[in-house]
């Protein structure tokens, strides 16, 4: 049984979800295979399984490999990767209920949205019931929510929320110097041909999802030590506009 990289992370991830569903930890990991507690952190940060660890892993809980790989696509099939354009449309037209639609995605807590902003608990509940009915969340007891949308959900390429953030966000977001510790704006230019294009274009997707994977392993620090980050990865074929005036017609 072979997986490309993108699905062994995946594997990895269900792999931790099933520990915590039997209630196993790090600890019972490392005894298990005869590591210390740090080694078998870093096999998880790192996602640097080897199959026979991960077999070995899969003993432990008393399962094979083979169920892991159910655990996924069964999770992958009843996930949600992008709304409909209309169920954008509608979060749109509320600027709160989108307020509290990117924080659930962030996993953001009632309670942490309401001691944040300036909204009610009870309109913050309205807004996730709302949420609920569009299967982006499942609204649990006591107001807990579980997220629904696949590890590779997105905004529709050109849709409601994307062209709503380009036109409103855009200058926000870039009047910055970025020279403070936490950011960083790297802008390259070369020659690629098409075939190179594609190559860096599934480089950066890969990239995405490292960001995806390292707010998984985040999601359980305390809040306060948390801090909203947004990365913008875009590449086209571009020139210049400055330089146009100095080229020829026919090139």
């Amino acid at each position: 049984m072979g997986f490309c990289m993108a699905q062994t992370i995946q594997l990895i991830t269900v792999l931790k979800q099933t520990l915590k569903a039997h209630g196993k930890t790090y600890a019972d990991v490392a005894r298990h295979l005869k590591l210390s507690e740090a080694s078998v952190k870093r096999l998880f940060s790192h996602k640097s399984f080897t199959l026979q660890r991960l077999d070995q892993v899969c003993q432990m809980l008393e399962i094979e490999i083979s169920d892991l790989v159910q655990l996924l696509n069964e999770g992958a099939s009843s996930r949600l990767s992008e709304l409909t354009r209309e169920q954008e449309k509608e979060i749109v037209s509320d600027l709160e209920l989108l307020l509290v639609t990117v924080c659930v995605l962030n996993r953001w807590t009632l309670e942490q949205i309401v001691e944040y902003y300036k909204i009610t608990e009870l309109r913050t509940i309205n807004h996730l019931a709302h949420l609920d009915r569009l299967k982006i969340i499942e609204l649990l007891p006591k107001n807990r929510v579980k997220l629904l949308v696949a590890s590779n959900f997105k905004w529709r390429d050109n849709g409601p929320i994307q062209c709503f953030f380009m036109e409103k966000l855009e200058s926000d977001f870039f009047n910055s110097r970025f020279n403070k510790e936490q950011e960083q704006l790297i802008v390259i230019n070369g020659m690629l041909t098409n075939s190179s294009n594609a190559v860096f274009q599934r480089k950066l997707e890969r990239l995405t999802q490292e960001f995806d994977e390292l707010c998984d392993n985040d999601a359980g620090q305390p809040f306060e030590k948390l801090n909203g980050t947004t990365v913008v990865l875009a590449m086209r074929q571009w020139r210049y506009g400055l330089f146009g005036q100095f080229r020829k017609e026919a090139v």
